[in-house]
């Protein structure tokens, strides 16, 4: 049956990295229909909207998302590029991978880090780690303040002390943000990490937080992954703070296998690991959720680079591979992962952040020259 995949380029060298991984697919015979939709700054400036209503009915009606990198910016200059029409409306930009992630309840951030031998970048051969991010909550949910209203200072004293130290502040340089946890979000992904181990071979999850100083947050994802951990025997369940953990990685690297975490961890320590095999050009992701997925590199548009097809595209063909695997393409996807690595070990094609020369396009020709 022809799944149908929605195709999102976004920003900046979004849209060359996504040319690259289509050349990709091309070379797999696909049963695959794309539909290619709109998303991203081009669109807040003339629309008021980086996520347009037509975008998200056509994601409704596609069986996955490949999208490529979008530009976001700080709340004033989001201001003050609107076109005039549209300046004084009260509009607010909200990053549009965001509100996929919770308008779809993608709440898996599923993010592979491999490293490829012969890669020149990277630490340590033999790497192979899995991070799982929560998506949907934590610092990411949005629930944010500024200024702070003195009826929600004054609520919220009357629950926790703690605010009595800003007595005195007034509320207009008082910003606040809430990490908000709940038990189903730390639940649903500690058990995906669960699963992976057990169908991968893993012997441990690594769920890292910081439950000594978060206590109620971070406290809640330890006590649901205790109690996951239970019903997967032969899984050894290890907990770490986010401290420790970013130096254990540095240091053993190896060691590790499965890492689970809340939002923030997860998007901080997920660099951590893809500089391990070689930095953000090898770092893919999926958003994956009960019924959707949306697929991407974790890098940004990186606008400066925009117009020179320099930038490394493998992290957005891995994404594809990662899309392959979740329409049920599981031998072409392992075909593309091979054909990367061959393309690595060889050494013949790179672009300028493994120290070479090639464009992103003869990358992707290399790897779809592997699949031919």
């Amino acid at each position: 049956m022809t799944k149908k995949i929605a195709v999102l380029p976004g920003d900046g060298v979004g849209n060359e990295v996504m040319e690259a991984a289509l050349i990709v697919l091309d070379q797999l015979d696909l049963d695959v229909e794309y539909e290619w939709g709109d998303i991203g700054w081009e669109f807040w400036k003339t629309e008021g909207d980086a996520l347009p209503a037509r975008t998200v009915e056509l994601l409704k009606r596609t069986d996955a998302c490949l999208f490529g990198a979008i530009t976001s910016m700080p709340k004033e200059e989001c201001e003050e590029v609107l076109i005039p029409e549209l300046k004084g409306q009260g509009l607010v930009y909200r990053s549009p991978i965001v509100r996929l992630r919770q308008m779809f309840d993608l709440y898996v951030n599923y993010r592979p880090c491999k490293a490829f031998k012969n890669n020149p970048l990277i630490y340590r051969e033999g790497i192979d780690l899995h991070v799982f991010r929560e998506n949907t909550e934590g610092l990411y949910a949005g629930i944010e303040f500024h200024p702070l209203a003195d009826d929600l200072r004054a609520k919220m004293l009357e629950f926790n002390k703690n605010m009595g130290k800003f007595d005195g502040v007034p509320g207009e340089d008082i910003a606040m943000s809430c990490r908000v946890f709940s038990r189903k979000g730390c639940e649903r992904i500690v058990r995906a990490g669960f699963e992976l181990a057990r169908d991968k071979g893993y012997k441990t999850v690594t769920v890292v937080e910081k439950p000594n100083v978060v206590r109620e947050t971070s406290g809640m994802m330890i006590r649901e992954a205790r109690k996951v951990a239970k019903e997967f025997p032969g899984i050894e369940l290890w907990e770490t703070n986010i401290d420790a953990m970013c130096m254990w990685l540095i240091k053993n690297p190896l060691d590790y296998g499965v890492l689970v975490t809340s939002n923030m961890f997860g998007d901080i320590v997920s660099d951590l690991c893809a500089q391990l095999v070689g930095g953000l050009g090898f770092a893919a992701s999926a958003s994956r959720g009960d019924s959707y997925a949306l697929f991407e590199p974790t890098h940004g548009s990186a606008p400066k680079y925009y117009g020179q097809y320099k930038v490394n595209p493998i992290a957005m063909i891995l994404s594809a591979k990662l899309m392959l695997e979740y329409i049920g393409e599981g031998k072409k996807a392992d075909a593309v992962e091979q054909a990367v690595a061959d393309v690595v070990a060889e050494g013949k094609v790179r672009t300028y952040d493994m120290r070479g020369s090639n464009t992103s396009l003869e990358v992707a020709e290399a790897i779809a020259a592997k699949l031919r």
